[in-house]
């Protein structure tokens, strides 16, 4: 399966449902440090890795990554994708 970033901040960025267009989400982004970010954003995050890419994260993983590209490679990992 493939893991493209674009593809992937388009599906992170859906899991904030109040984000202004204007906020840009690159693989630098602190996804934590976004104003909406909370723990229903947490458990979309969550959802969002089950249905989009048949992975299973935790909450514990997503405290244990801060930028978009390491939460990215933490699923890419998940499902055996080489960098």
């Amino acid at each position: 399966m493939s893991v493209q970033m674009d593809k992937f901040i388009e599906n992170l960025r859906e899991q904030y449902e109040m984000l202004e267009d204007q906020v840009v989400i690159d693989a630098a982004t602190k996804f934590k440090e976004l104003e909406d970010w909370d723990s229903l954003v947490a458990l979309s995050v969550i959802a969002m890795a089950d249905e989009e890419y048949r992975v299973k994260i935790s909450g514990d993983d997503i405290r244990s990554v801060t930028t978009v590209r390491e939460l990215h490679d933490l699923v890419r990992e998940r499902i055996g994708v080489n960098h």
